[in-house]
């Protein structure tokens, strides 16, 4: 099966000030994931802050270089530059950011964004084509040119204006977009707005999305498939309602049990106590310091990924779904 995206043993190291001057920081540690191409799918990366989702990302995106692994889009190595265009990656792959208002200065009306993306990158030859494109897309979020044209990004409350940065992405009718905490910056009442139309676009322009969050209520809502992130770890991947409703690591156990399901009210990040860098350090399994099921094995050696069968994995010695098994036999 051919692959839209691959993500192959990527690791990113930063290095430190304070009082860890000088040390190295694994922000993703060894981290592999993958997008089939034949059927759009929204991809969730969860995880308390700090915990590499960002910086894992921001590589996809190519705004930071692995420091090992290798990342392919569509079968072709970002490291090839032979077979990488630029200008073609911007065509197959959009970002949406956190703060919309960061995205648009607010010396310039937004609607110039959407014809210089439309214009620059060979959607549309001219002014008059670039009209129907930037309207096209702008009705595919529920807005409009006549409704955007000639205005500032003040004049947009957060929601709207998130929606002007969705229908800029759409311009070039990527094959993935990347929406990194779309709606941290959003009023709760129109967060579900935001992750259904993702939804729909997924269905309507066959694009997937990989869906940063700590928003674990939208993301049992809006996902296919969820990867758990800790201390820069790939601890748990699979679909994403079999990840909700049976955690297999503790980890994710602690995320979900804090998640109220849809129609209940939940926006704050989980709170957990605050771990010293080192701790991004260890070279066993990193969540054995918290874990109440961990051993001295875990505190020995780090786990090997364990296939869990239908598209699930999970960095364990001790899944909590194993655990579940034996305790009803």
């Amino acid at each position: 099966m051919s692959k839209l995206l691959e993500v192959n043993g990527v690791s990113k190291i930063f290095r430190v000030g304070g009082m860890l001057r000088g040390k190295k920081l694994v922000a993703v540690d060894n981290v592999s994931l993958s997008i089939d191409s034949d059927k759009p799918v929204i991809l969730s990366i969860v995880g308390e802050s700090g915990c590499g989702k960002s910086t894992l990302c921001k590589m996809v995106l190519r705004l930071h270089n692995p420091d090992m692994g290798e990342i392919k889009l569509d079968g072709k190595s970002y490291s090839d530059k032979k077979s990488y265009d630029p200008k073609q990656f911007k065509l197959d792959v959009q970002p949406i950011f956190q703060n919309p208002y960061e995205s648009f200065s607010s010396r310039k009306t937004v609607d110039t964004y959407l014809y210089n993306t439309a214009l620059r990158l060979g959607i549309a030859k001219n002014r008059s084509e670039a009209d129907k494109v930037v309207d096209e897309s702008l009705k595919s979020v529920g807005m409009s040119l006549e409704v955007v044209k000639g205005k500032y990004s003040t004049q947009f409350s957060g929601g709207e204006l998130q929606r002007v940065s969705i229908a800029r992405a759409l311009i070039t009718r990527p094959k993935l977009i990347i929406a990194d905490e779309p709606v941290a910056a959003i009023d709760a009442s129109m967060k579900m707005n935001i992750v259904n139309l993702f939804k729909e676009l997924r269905d309507k322009y066959k694009i997937s999305f990989i869906y940063i969050t700590h928003d674990l209520s939208t993301a049992y809502y809006v996902s296919d498939y969820i990867a758990t992130l800790y201390r820069g770890c790939l601890i748990e991947y699979g679909p994403a309602k079999q990840i909700m409703d049976n955690p297999a690591h503790p980890y994710t156990e602690l995320l979900m049990s804090s998640v109220p399901r849809i129609g209940d009210k939940w926006s704050e990040e989980i709170a957990m106590a605050d771990m010293e860098g080192k701790e991004y350090a260890i070279s066993y399994c990193k969540f054995a310091p918290r874990c109440p099921y961990a051993t001295d094995k875990c505190r020995q050696a780090k786990p090997e990924p364990k296939d869990l069968g239908g598209g699930r994995m999970v960095l364990c010695y001790y899944p909590m779904t194993e655990k579940k098994k034996e305790a009803k036999k």
